[in-house]
């Protein structure tokens, strides 16, 4: 889905004075790498390929620092109001008098410089499935209880997650949705919209998209981690079996054999993706000793260690599979494998590669006697996590 278009805009959101933050400038001035933290926010959405326009709300009392902080980039300024409610409501309004008008807006905080690609594709691929409303959210693991005057004043009931941004939003839903709730100052975007009766669909957060609050946040933050594993599997070929390849069963005169549907492709990439965050093989998840696993489909495997990567924080960016056979040809089947592919792991095909060779009719695989798949993943994590699982292993 990775195709530039215009008709997504965002709406960088960083008329805020951060009084929190302190010092001499407002945080989303303050350096981060180098880098004032705006122009990293606002670089990361300037070069995504779905989002065609850039409107940045600031203060108008920031008008040197914004300029100066997004040089050279092709951005539109608007003047914040008194809240960040009215400073959302002033950018889409400056949208609809430029004739903007975008299918789709997504509206992120200046102070969060560490939204990754993945979570804007994550949020624009929902609203293209036809959701009205988006947003990325962290489930709690943490016990969660109100406080007053100091005091617990009693536990919040029910399952809750952490609320981030991009919020994604059809823009003509969104912006009658704040002509609506004028005056009101609620807590965010998607409570704007759940009070215009729009459902708000929920899509997976990350763990490194914090909001930049405090000094701190800016000294002691540090890039996530790139990683790169690899898996590989080899499974027979024999009578009466279906043979099923990333997901897809193809036509041939024989299938793989194994205690699940042996899909030797996910297999191999089920494997990558636990080398990545350290999480063992497919074999210490799903034993094949035990029955319940007997004919299986491997997308239970896969999805299961893309759950274990986004659990801690990750984000998977790019997989690769290489099947080795004499048969049958892969090419007819190759994009319907990385679509399928693609659904499983939760992100978009662009990020999915799969290929085929043969060994010339050497070994096992070019006798015809079994299929052998090799699979590398690439994620990005935040070093936190890769710093504790360290610890783990050293004390455990």
């Amino acid at each position: 889905m990775h195709t530039p278009s215009s008709n997504t805009a965002a709406l960088i959101v960083a008329a805020g004075r951060g009084t929190r933050f302190g010092g001499a400038l407002p945080k989303q001035y303050a350096l981060l790498g180098g880098r004032p933290v705006l122009r990293k926010t606002v670089d990361t959405f300037a070069a995504h390929p779905q989002v065609g326009t850039v409107y940045v709300v600031i203060h108008p009392d920031d008008e040197a620092l914004a300029h100066a902080a997004l040089k050279g980039l092709n951005v539109r300024f608007v003047h914040g109001g008194d809240s960040r409610q009215s400073s959302v409501y002033h950018g889409l309004l400056a949208m609809a008098a430029d004739s903007l008008n975008p299918g789709h807006v997504l509206i992120h905080d200046g102070a969060r410089p560490h939204t990754s690609p993945q979570l804007i594709t994550r949020v624009l691929d929902a609203l293209q499935a036809g959701a009205t409303a988006v947003v990325p959210a962290l489930t709690s693991v943490d016990a969660l209880a109100r406080v007053a005057d100091g005091l617990l004043a009693g536990p919040v009931a029910g399952p809750t997650a952490r609320l981030q941004t991009p919020q994604g939003f059809i823009f003509t839903d969104i912006l009658h949705a704040h002509h609506a709730a004028k005056g009101r100052n609620l807590r965010d975007d998607t409570a704007v919209a759940q009070q215009a009766d729009l459902a708000v669909h929920v899509v997976e957060g990350c763990a490194t998209n914090i909001k930049i609050t405090h000094p701190q946040d800016t000294e002691n933050t540090q890039p996530p981690l790139s990683i790169s594993a690899s898996g590989y599997d080899v499974h027979r070929l024999v009578e009466d079996r279906p043979l099923v390849l990333c997901g897809v069963t193809i036509p041939h005169t024989h299938g793989l054999d194994g205690h699940s549907d042996a899909d030797v492709a996910w297999h191999a990439l089920t494997d990558a993706l636990l080398g990545c965050i350290g999480g063992g093989d497919i074999g210490q998840h799903f034993p094949p000793s035990e029955a319940k696993w007997r004919g299986a489909d491997s997308a239970l495997f896969l999805r299961h260690a893309a759950s274990l990567v986004r659990a801690q924080g990750g984000d998977i960016t790019h997989v690769d599979v290489t099947l080795i056979c004499q048969a049958p040809k892969i090419g007819p089947h190759r994009e319907v494998m990385r679509t399928r592919t693609a659904a499983v792991l939760g992100i978009s095909p662009d990020e999915v590669n799969i290929k085929a060779t043969t060994t010339e009719g050497l070994g096992f695989t070019g006798r015809g006697e079994g299929i052998a798949a090799h699979a590398t993943a690439s994620i990005i994590r935040p070093r936190q996590a890769a710093q504790q699982q360290e610890q783990t292993h050293a004390t455990g």
